[in-house]
């Protein structure tokens, strides 16, 4: 467990430089308080970052994992910002009861199935030191809402960052958005090509329904160590 803790540590290092070049392009976007969606939230991670380095008028925080959504209770509590608003539901591309993977290491908490046959799933039971693949992950249930739904119900009436870490699920959460993807400027998210989760789609796929939206892509960074990487998609119909 000490190796494993030793890799976050390493890959929170190279992380905090992509973040800063991301913040960068982020503020040079805006030049007004800005409205932001978070989309898989974890433990708050992102809203820490982005209460700390942007001029931020509200975020609307969105958790899946009943587990995590404690967690993340409790860190946002210390904040105690009024700005801040925590949901515990997923979001997708229909209403819907599901499940979500919980797994050990939390981050990789996923709704999409696990692929335990996957060599880069057998690297990371190896370094979190765990012999039993079942014991890595159990199913929970969780509620999944729509953005559009969301959108219509809090009445808003523009998204300045829409932010998204769902591992695997990003595409259903854009299609849970056809209503109302023209009141959004920027989408920043994160693509797996791993084969760890199964996905019954490809980057490609993203990228023609952003395209469908109205959004092209302003920046992709491959985030170090991993196969994954981070795009940002701008809608240029939209101005600041």
């Amino acid at each position: 467990m000490l190796y494993s803790r030793l890799i976050v540590v390493i890959l929170n290092f190279f992380d905090y430089f992509q973040q800063k070049k991301i913040i960068k392009l982020i503020k040079k976007k805006f030049f007004k308080p800005i409205l932001v969606f978070d989309i898989g939230a974890h433990y708050g991670e992102t809203i820490k970052l982005f209460s700390k380095r942007l001029n931020i008028k509200k975020i609307y925080s969105f958790e899946a994992s009943p587990l995590n959504y404690r967690i993340l209770k409790k860190n946002i509590s210390k904040l105690k910002s009024e700005k801040i608003k925590i949901f515990n539901y997923g979001a997708g591309e229909k209403m819907s009861d599901s499940f979500i993977n919980q797994t050990i290491e939390s981050s990789s908490s996923t709704i999409n199935n696990l692929n335990l046959n996957s060599k880069y799933f057998e690297r990371k039971l190896k370094i979190l030191n765990i012999k039993n693949k079942d014991s890595f992950y159990e199913k929970i249930p969780i509620k999944i809402i729509t953005l559009d739904y969301f959108i219509d119900k809090e009445k808003i009436e523009n998204i300045d960052l829409l932010k998204i870490d769902t591992e695997g699920y990003e595409l259903n959460v854009l299609k849970g958005l056809s209503k109302h993807s023209k009141k959004i400027k920027l989408i920043y998210f994160e693509h797996h090509y791993d084969d760890m989760i199964i996905k019954d789609y490809k980057f490609g796929h993203i990228h023609d329904l952003l395209k469908s939206y109205g959004f092209v892509m302003i920046k992709k960074t491959k985030m170090m160590f991993r196969k994954s990487f981070e795009y940002i998609y701008e809608n240029k119909k939209l101005n600041n």
